[in-house]
């Protein structure tokens, strides 16, 4: 089955009448995207802007529309007919309401692009010298590049973000074989699976959503590696460490935290337990105004950072434990 997408250009203000009027009149199909509400959620949020993508940001402004779905069949252009009719019959009526243009659009959408046109945005990305991440759908040019194969459809990280292809690069350096990784906020597990493909020994993932642990799981299978390598684990590394003692119990070569700010500073204190004097933190996700915070968390946790970058304004950098 085919579909069409009507696109309804109004207001903030004029959305939830215009909603009313659709349901009212047997348009019930829709989606509203409210530029005002967006921006709500982020004044409400701001503790937690430095992950809030800016080409989404800058794709809200000022956007405030309704996306309406119709089958496109016989009755299909009936339909639209009385939807515009419609549209002059609110401007009619509510001539001093702030509904904007309420301009419709079309576009035609097949079954199959519901399902797949998604895919036309994940192309392989090469990082570092080494690596290229993988949509698993794609076989790609041998060009000596690892490929780490990823389903960018189960969410948690595709390789993309600036923090994650740093990290990446810093692996690519610091890996060089037989060694223990814990990757903590292991999301997609793109972090492990890197590790292990350039040569670690193992890798253990962490994230406090239980989903992570089966798509991390999925995503290393993909790439051949399986549980005598790879360990998912849900959990709280700063309070849930009691059902996470075997992770304590052990020290690692290499620890991975890439996640934000507040969460690496509330993570800080416990990271030392993770590490002897040969270990080394890679993290990152920082925004560079987050840094100074980020940097007094590491300094009383007895963490000395050797190397920081930076790029598109976050920050990565590798650090080791002080000497007692």
């Amino acid at each position: 089955m085919d579909w069409i997408e009507l696109r309804i250009d109004t207001a903030s203000a004029g959305i939830e009448l215009l909603e009313t009027a659709l349901t009212l009149n047997g348009f019930d199909s829709f989606i509203s995207d409210d530029a005002e509400e967006f921006q709500t959620f982020l004044e409400t949020n701001r503790d937690y802007w430095d992950i809030v993508d800016e080409s989404l940001s800058q794709q809200m402004a000022g956007l405030s529309r309704v996306r309406l779905y119709l089958e496109d069949g016989p009755a299909a252009p009936e339909e639209i007919a009385r939807l515009q009719a419609l549209m002059d019959e609110l401007h009619a009526a509510y001539p001093d309401a702030e509904l904007g243009s309420l301009a419709i659009t079309r576009e035609n959408v097949r079954q199959e692009d519901w399902e797949n046109n998604w895919k036309q945005y994940y192309v392989p990305i090469p990082i570092g010298e080494k690596l290229l991440v993988v949509p698993k759908w794609m076989e790609p040019e041998d060009d000596g590049r690892i490929p780490v194969r990823l389903d960018p459809g189960m969410i948690f990280g595709t390789g993309a973000h600036a923090s994650t292809q740093m990290c990446m690069r810093r692996l690519e350096t610091l890996i060089r074989g037989g060694e223990q990784v814990l990757d903590l906020g292991s999301g997609s597990g793109i972090l492990s699976i890197t590790a292990l493909l350039l040569g670690a020994a193992h890798a253990t993932g962490v994230d406090v959503d239980p989903k992570a642990e089966d798509i991390a799981r999925e995503n290393a299978a993909i790439n051949g590696i399986y549980e005598d390598r790879f360990t998912a684990v849900t959990g709280n590394v700063v309070t849930g460490q009691d059902k996470l003692s075997a992770l304590f119990s052990k020290r690692y070569d290499v620890v991975c935290l890439n996640i934000f700010a507040d969460v690496i500073v509330a993570m800080a204190p416990v990271l030392p337990q993770f590490m002897d004097e040969r270990s080394v933190l890679i993290c990152s996700g920082v925004l560079n105004t987050r840094l100074p915070e980020v940097q007094a968390a590491m300094d009383s946790a007895r963490l000395e950072i050797l190397e920081l970058s930076e790029e598109n304004d976050w920050c990565c950098f590798t650090a080791r434990r002080m000497a007692d």
